[in-house]
């Protein structure tokens, strides 16, 4: 499949409020999109690093300018075969998965559409439904945020995650275990803490969570492996997983009991069913992880969540939880599965960003051709 054009647009897509972590406060979300054509087909992509490199070294100006300089340009006028075939065009920029995850994600939802295959399918999924949990970032108080997970409950998310950090952890924690003993709860630290906080976790460890997700710095895997010996809890790493590489060292040494996976992260759809494997290999389970994109790029974690060794309900969220109006459409709506939990369905194909939302929402594009 020869590509032919690629068109690329930074957009900042505002929220209905704040989304407060570890790292930082956003109160819009910026992502880049890409638009990849071959002759008449055209398939989209979307990678959402977030404005500023908090989350992780990326951000979206500059997967932008990455993508616009030097990956597209690469990846122009070529035929390309498959995901590895793409990911190896790009392989000589180091790093940058963000940048990367855009064309890959955008050349799986192109493939799609030239088969006539269901993305999942494509990636290999045999599941058409797949249950969700609930997440809540830092609040203004503890009891809207008992409120929330109550709410939740009643909901019957199977499960409910906190981010947590410092001014925002332990007695937090145990407000929230003391009002809910038996709901299954796990925290998402976002690399705040290191091993001097150990006591912190000593006791978080005491209060049955179903794991510990990134508690310490983003490009760490050996201080987590120590952490880990020490814990009864899971470690899960996130932000330290952005490569089929460090996954094989992860599992290697033992530094965690879970890993989120994240297209965008790992630089793309093709890293991720890679990064599945290795995981399902070692036995280490798995979920998927979003990063508030539109519904376009939740359409392809939709699509990842459906394989085999993504065990625990993926962070993937209705449109209307966080923007007034979603930048594509359809929108990604929850639906309860057959026990009743909130979950999404895969769709056939990537839904398209509507033209005049992208225009409005467009901080710079550029096209390659």
């Amino acid at each position: 499949m020869q590509i032919d054009r690629i068109d690329l647009f930074h957009v900042a897509m505002p929220l209905i409020y704040p989304w407060k972590t570890a790292y930082g406060e956003d109160a819009a979300i910026h992502a880049v999109l890409c638009r990849m054509s071959s002759g008449s087909l055209v398939g989209w992509g979307e990678s959402a690093p977030f404005a500023a490199p908090c989350y992780s070294p990326e951000c979206a100006s500059g997967a932008f300018a990455v993508a616009r300089d030097w990956l597209a340009p690469a990846v122009i006028g070529q035929d390309i075969r498959s995901g590895h075939e793409l990911q190896g065009t790009m392989a000589l920029y180091k790093g940058n998965p963000f940048a990367k995850a855009a064309l890959d994600v955008a050349w799986w939802g192109l493939e799609s559409r030239r088969t006539g295959t269901p993305l999942h399918r494509l990636l290999g999924a045999s599941r058409d439904q797949v249950v969700v949990g609930a997440d809540f970032g830092v609040m203004d108080n503890i009891d809207d945020l008992l409120e929330d997970i109550g709410s939740a409950v009643d909901e019957g998310f199977p499960r409910i995650k906190l981010k947590f950090r410092p001014g925002w952890d332990l007695p937090m924690l145990r407000r929230v275990r003391e009002s809910f003993p038996d709901q299954v709860f796990h925290i998402d630290c976002n690399s705040g803490y290191t091993l001097d906080d150990r006591a912190i976790f000593r006791e978080v460890d005491q209060l049955g969570l179903a794991m510990i997700e990134q508690p310490l710095p983003h490009d760490d895997l050996l201080d987590h492996a120590e952490l880990q010996a020490e814990l009864d809890t899971p470690i899960c790493l996130d932000e330290s997983i952005v490569s089929v590489h460090r996954t094989h060292q992860a599992c290697k040494i033992g530094a965690c009991g879970w890993i989120n996976i994240k297209p965008g992260r790992v630089g793309g759809l093709t890293n991720a069913v890679a990064i599945h494997d290795v995981c399902q290999q070692a036995g280490i389970p798995c979920w998927v992880g979003g990063m508030l994109e539109s519904a376009t790029g939740s359409a392809a974690c939709v699509a990842l969540a459906m394989l085999d060794n993504f065990t625990y309900p993926a962070d993937i969220f209705p449109s209307a939880r966080f923007y007034h109006q979603d930048l594509a459409t359809p929108p990604l709506e929850l639906v309860p599965d057959n026990q009743g939990c909130p979950s999404v369905v895969a769709s056939n194909e990537l839904p398209d960003p509507v033209p005049e939302r992208l225009e409005q929402l467009t901080l710079q594009t550029a096209t390659i051709g």
